[in-house]
Order: structure tokens, then sequence, then C-alpha cells
């Protein structure tokens, strides 16, 4: 049985986490001189769809390890 407190700190963990890895993806995207979404929704580039899940689950991994320790 899991116990309250390790649920709140995975929790809170979690939630900061998913902060810091929103504000790098939007900050990537601020620093890029294309319209990121405008060129995966519009002109469907599926290569860019491709590298900006790379990204993210490049980011994601970073964070996970800094995190963890």
């Amino acid at each position: 049985m899991i116990s309250i407190p390790i649920l709140v700190t995975t929790l809170l963990y979690t939630f900061i986490g998913l902060i810091i890895l929103l504000g790098g993806f939007w900050l990537w995207d601020k620093i890029t001189p294309v319209d990121m979404w405008g060129e995966i929704c519009r002109e469907k580039n599926v290569a860019l769809a491709i590298f900006c899940g790379a990204i993210a689950i490049s980011m994601a991994l970073i964070i996970a390890s800094a995190i963890h320790g």
C-alpha cells in the first residue's frame, strides 16, 4: 500500500517536472526562427513534428534525471 506522503511527493515532483518541461519547450519554440506549430499544423511538416517530439523526449529525460538525482 502506498502512503500519503509518498503520493504527495510523487505528485509534487510530477508537476514540477511538467512545468519545467513545458517552460523549456516554450522557450525553445520562441528561440527558433520558425513558426513551429504553423509548420506542423498548416504545412503538415512531419519531419518537424518528429524533431519536436525528439526534443520533448530528450528534455523529459534530462529533467527526470535531474529530479531523481
